[in-house]
């Protein structure tokens, strides 16, 4: 019933992730939208957003959504709105989150150094494909190699950790304490409406007085 009348295709669903149908203004319009009508208290709606958004901090790209509903699931939030609120780590601000991170991570490891975002994504991408490289070598001819490997989780992996959990911290917390007010404000007019609606309807259904 609810189902597309055609399917998207693996690479419409690839292009909607870089850039929405709609645009990322409208794409963010609808994640608020659907964080208020979620149908928890708002403390838990804040904990699932607390643990979205720090998740979007961790360099534990693919996992993000089993991350994210892990973490609300642990501290007692709501699992959806953590699904909802890692749409903060998107194509747009991981180059600043990635920047941040690394850069506050190899500061306080006392590597030192700024490394550029994408330097920073190519190396994710070398990781990447030499572990499978790796992988594949254990059933076939080819050499492993570590090294690299060594170096990249060293010099970019572990400060991205250190950084992205300090910011994210932060971030996540900021996020609850401007969550949880909003959506109590929103429940809270939400119920008036109703009251008011329900007050309508019964005044419409009363009896009209003949003397009046």
């Amino acid at each position: 019933m609810f189902k597309r009348r055609k399917p998207r295709s693996y690479g419409q669903m690839a292009s909607d992730m870089i850039y929405p149908r709609g645009g990322w203004r409208r794409a963010g319009t609808y994640v608020l939208h659907r964080l208020r009508r979620l149908p928890d208290q708002p403390h838990r709606i804040g904990r699932g957003v607390a643990a979205g958004v720090f998740v979007s901090f961790t360099p534990i790209f693919g996992l993000h959504f089993l991350s994210a509903a892990a973490c609300a699931w642990v501290i007692g939030g709501n699992i959806l709105a953590a699904l909802l609120a890692t749409f903060v780590g998107n194509p747009i601000t991981f180059p600043f989150i990635a920047l941040a991170s690394v850069s506050l991570g190899r500061r306080i490891l006392g590597l030192g150094g700024d490394l550029p975002p994408h330097f920073i994504f190519g190396e994710f991408g070398r990781a990447s494909a030499e572990t499978w490289h790796n992988i594949k070598s254990i059933f076939g001819p080819e050499t492993a190699h570590w090294g690299h490997l060594a170096d990249f989780f060293w010099q970019i992996y572990w400060p991205y950790v250190v950084g992205g959990t300090i910011i994210g911290l932060f971030v996540s917390a900021l996020s609850h304490y401007l969550t949880v007010p909003v959506i109590r404000a929103y429940h809270r007019r939400r119920s008036k409406k109703m009251a008011d609606r329900i007050a309508r309807v019964r005044r419409a259904g009363r009896p009209q007085d003949p003397d009046a």
